[in-house]
């Protein structure tokens, strides 16, 4: 399963009530950090979620309301003991604003840094760590994660994160091709084993493949043509919706952002499951004002607060 925290659901500018940009997903015991907006750590303070087992952080584009706030968390998850590196994926002229977000900051882990990845990105959970993949294309990866370019007033990328879900161990099947008791766990585990002079493979052990869970997240943008593709059969679409009237659809072309109505329409578009809005303009003081005409495109719509927490099922 997949929990997620939505640390905040402001953009622009920060409200009593509203941090910023930051989407917190919890992967067996492993943290994905989305975009980290000015107030992340206190809103993670709040939530009690650690510092420590972050390893992957993504960041959407260099506006203030989705960056301001990693320096100092990168600071605290030194301070926290970490010594394993982090790894932060984001758009291009993601070094150049990691070297001037780091010059006077000194960092107990290393950072690996990719930056404008065209490519599907794999990752295994190896000692308890989330770790990219060497062997992109060959073996299993527990998640994998994709970007998508955005059409906003800098460059931006959207994520798609699908988590994998291991094939069931059938005890019948493994008795029926002999296959010795002693190797079964390192079986389940998608090993081909030498054993005795012979091969056995986790085929001879498993079932079918099962689907895993998909969460995609798009902020900020205009409605690209592309997103539905992007975004089809996620169990769960996060999405801007900055302004929550069509009234507000001038300021949303003008600003590279989307209403309510717009982003209800990609998650129609993508078929996924359910959506949730976030990202919301200084000038909405309570979206829920707004949330009856997203539902009437788009039925399974929830309106993103600070704090929210959501558990996503494999289903």
């Amino acid at each position: 399963m997949l929990d997620l925290i939505l640390l905040g659901s402001g953009g622009g500018m920060p409200m009593p009530n509203r941090h910023l940009s930051s989407l917190l997903l919890s992967y067996q015991g492993r943290k994905i950090l989305i975009d980290c907006g000015e107030g992340t750590q206190v809103a993670m303070r709040k939530m009690n979620t650690g510092f420590k087992s972050i390893d992957i952080i993504c960041i959407t584009h260099f506006h203030g309301d989705h960056i301001f706030g990693l320096p100092g968390l990168l600071s605290t998850i030194g301070n926290s003991d970490r010594t394993e590196p982090i790894i932060i994926i984001g758009p291009h002229g993601l070094k150049a604003v990691l070297k001037g977000i780091l010059i006077t900051t000194y960092l107990p882990y290393d950072i690996y840094i990719i930056e404008n990845s065209e490519t599907s990105l794999g990752f295994i959970l190896d000692s308890k760590l989330l770790k990219l993949n060497e062997f992109q294309g060959n073996g299993k990866n527990d998640m994998i994660i994709d970007t998508i370019e955005l059409e906003h007033s800098s460059p931006c990328v959207g994520y798609s994160f699908y988590f994998s879900r291991a094939p069931k161990f059938l005890i019948e099947k493994a008795s029926l091709n002999n296959v010795p008791q002693d190797i079964w766990k390192r079986l389940q585990k998608g090993e081909n084993v030498f054993y005795n002079g012979e091969l056995y493979e986790p085929n001879m052990v498993l079932g079918e493949e099962r689907r895993g869970i998909k969460l995609s997240y798009i902020t900020d943008s205009r409605p690209v043509d592309a997103i539905p593709e992007f975004i089809k059969g996620s169990d769960l679409f996060v999405c801007e919706g900055t302004y929550g009237s069509d009234e507000d659809l001038d300021k949303a072309m003008k600003n590279f952002h989307m209403t309510f109505s717009e982003a209800s329409k990609l998650a129609s578009k993508g078929e996924v499951k359910e959506l949730l809005l976030t990202h919301f303009s200084t000038s909405i003081e309570n979206p829920e004002e707004y949330k009856e005409d997203a539902k009437k495109i788009f039925e399974n719509t929830i309106i993103g607060y600070d704090g929210l927490e959501k558990t996503i099922r494999y289903q």
